[in-house]
């Protein structure tokens, strides 16, 4: 990337679509023309051609070792965003007993639930909404039907910057959205029945969505699923039923590349936890600024604070555009600010965010 350019670039705190790892990033740029030695563009080319399907399997190959992926696990490469998976999930997982269980800890954890409503018995057994969604409920199988098929979670809360400290201790599958923290830190996924993911957090541009699944969870849809809303039709055709999104899959493959080079998760957790820990310590010892979220379920990846005045709410958004820090604003539908601190976030850009706010603060007590 030229000087230029790279001068040109801010600190993007967006929640999505967000940043993504610069290197990365020049990558694509010198590949956008010509993918290798192929004479065309990744956007050009055949998903059936050998060049494609070589990009496809490594991103699958490189998932795996990062999230350390069982072989009875099925890796699919999905359109449609983390929204269409809500109905997915409805349809292929709810074949028992038509029933499912969800824990309530935010906007997407109730839109997902509304879905689920029109195909079968679902119930909230806990919600945070009462505190504005604040902190994680605790959930244990006593709180959890028998004869639910699963439970479904939301790993972490994007829009109100809460994340789960622990996994739900129940006896029947954990079906996870991990949208906004995937690849942020270690997991064990055996411990979940299937985790869903968007892209356009920490894997790469909108367009693609991640779905691992336990194989005995696949081939029992509901009999009218639209046929590509069948995790079966992916995993048989390994991703390749129809035109996948080729360029966003070629894109979180380079992601995943960038992250094995770099270490892998632990590394990666470690450097996430230390640039949270900065800003949730500044929030902590501000007069100003204040953090609403429980101390023990804070995200991340997604920091949200507030003044108490929305005016001046408002004014610091704006002063700090012009210090090359954007997309601070919360979530439409609760206001006050949000810094999405992905991976591909530099402490830089955390440090830098730090020392405006303390310099909003002095210019503002």
């Amino acid at each position: 990337m030229s000087d230029k350019m790279n001068k040109n670039r801010v600190f993007n705190f967006s929640a999505g679509p967000s940043i993504l790892p610069l290197n990365v990033l020049e990558d694509v740029q010198g590949e956008l023309v010509c993918y290798k030695e192929s004479g065309q563009s990744v956007m050009e080319m055949s998903h059936r051609s050998k060049e494609f399907d070589k990009i496809i399997k490594e991103a699958e190959s490189d998932l795996r070792e990062l999230m350390n992926i069982p072989e009875n696990y099925k890796v699919m490469f999905i359109q449609g965003g983390g929204t269409l998976q809500f109905s997915m999930v409805a349809l292929n997982f709810m074949y028992k007993n038509h029933k499912a269980d969800y824990v309530i800890t935010g906007s997407w954890a109730k839109k997902a639930m509304k879905e689920a409503a029109r195909y079968g018995d679902v119930k909230a057994v806990a919600s945070s909404e009462e505190d504005v969604f604040t902190y994680i409920p605790k959930v244990d199988k006593s709180m959890v039907r028998e004869d639910a098929d699963y439970l479904y979670i939301c790993y972490n809360n994007t829009i109100y910057g809460t994340h789960y400290n622990y996994i739900p201790d129940v006896d029947i599958p954990i079906i996870a959205d991990m949208s906004s923290c995937i690849l942020s830190e270690e997991i064990d996924v055996s411990r979940f029945g299937a985790i869903i993911a968007g892209a356009q957090k920490n894997i790469g541009p909108a367009g693609v969505t991640i779905a691992i699944v336990r194989e005995d969870l696949i081939g029992h849809a509901h009999p009218m699923t639209p046929v590509y809303l069948d995790y079966k039709t992916h995993s048989e055709n390994d991703s390749l039923y129809n035109t996948p999104p080729c360029f966003a899959i070629y894109v979180a493959g380079l992601v995943f590349k960038d992250l094995v080079a770099k270490g892998g998760l632990s590394a990666k957790q470690k450097a996430n936890e230390e640039k949270a820990s900065k800003l949730y310590n500044y929030l902590d010892s501000s007069k100003l600024f204040s953090c609403p979220v429980a101390k023990e379920d804070r995200s991340i990846m997604n920091v949200v604070f507030v003044t108490g005045d929305k005016e001046l709410d408002k004014k610091f958004i704006e002063a700090a555009k012009s210090h090359g820090l954007i997309n601070l604003g919360g979530h439409r539908s609760i206001g006050g600010m949000r810094a999405s601190i992905y991976n591909a976030m530099p402490e830089e850009g955390v440090d830098r965010l730090i020392a405006f706010m303390q310099e909003f603060e002095k210019a503002n007590a």
